[in-house]
């Protein structure tokens, strides 16, 4: 600390008179002077979103209607959210937009393009690509649709799909049921989520289909969790493509 007192008045008495300079030793007056501005060598522009500033690919038979803030919720003390309506054959999703999100409709583009307020900000440049990929598996899913396929692998495992349960409840009218036999002494009873349609091409198969792909595969990964994949003879369910590496018996 004394030394950057003593520093910090000799820069004062250099720059009250150049005379002074005379009482300090001419080997210490290149320390006491102020340094050089820094000069930067960076000349890249900076990085975009590789995957939010792509534009969106609409297929014909799809309409994509993006729905301005509500009056009422402008007053409020954070923003309120633009609604992005997606229609197309196999039914309607909507999805809340943040509000420093813009979409660009021009359609001189080749489809709609998304861009953040500030480039710079670290939550709306994760959100940018998050919420372009989100509106891309809508568009998706109401024009051919998710799916996602279930293979059981053990003796006796398979599943059927039922329309009526006898340890739930249904929760809403013409709701089916998938009846899964794991290995368990009572019987796995889940009830299809809304808009997802669930069929067995075979006995040891299970196909989920619907215009969602995050309620396909959160329902997947509910069936999955009945009997994770074990990596010593290889049982379970495993959920589209996925495998697993086999270990050695254990010895004494």
């Amino acid at each position: 600390m004394f030394s950057t007192a003593r520093r910090r008045c000799a820069r004062s008495l250099l720059a009250a008179s150049p005379q002074t300079t005379e009482s300090i030793p001419l080997f210490l007056v290149p320390a006491f002077q102020h340094p050089a501005a820094a000069r930067g060598f960076a000349s890249t522009a900076p990085c975009q979103s590789k995957i939010g500033s792509a534009p969106l690919s609409i297929p014909p038979g799809v309409t994509f209607k993006v729905n301005a803030p509500s009056v009422k919720g402008r007053g409020a003390r954070t923003k309120a959210m633009s609604t992005v309506q997606i229609k197309g054959p196999l039914g309607e999703l909507s999805m809340d937009i943040p509000a420093y999100v813009n979409i660009n409709q021009d359609p001189a583009l080749s489809g709609p393009m998304l861009t953040v307020e500030d480039t710079t900000d670290k939550k709306q440049k994760a959100m940018w690509g998050t919420t372009r990929a989100y509106l891309q598996n809508h568009i998706l899913g109401v024009s051919e649709g998710h799916s996602a396929i279930l293979r059981f692998n053990g003796v006796g495992y398979r599943s059927t799909v039922e329309t009526t349960a006898t340890t739930i409840q249904p929760e809403y009218p013409g709701q089916q049921f998938v009846n899964l036999k794991v290995g368990y002494s009572h019987p796995i009873e889940l009830g299809i989520p809304k808009g997802m349609k669930a069929s067995t091409p075979q006995p040891t198969r299970l196909l989920l289909e619907g215009p969602e792909k995050e309620v396909v595969m959160q329902f997947a990964a509910k069936i999955r969790m009945w009997r994770k994949p074990e990596p010593y003879k290889g049982k379970g369910i495993f959920v589209n493509g996925e495998t697993i590496k086999l270990k050695n018996k254990r010895t004494k």
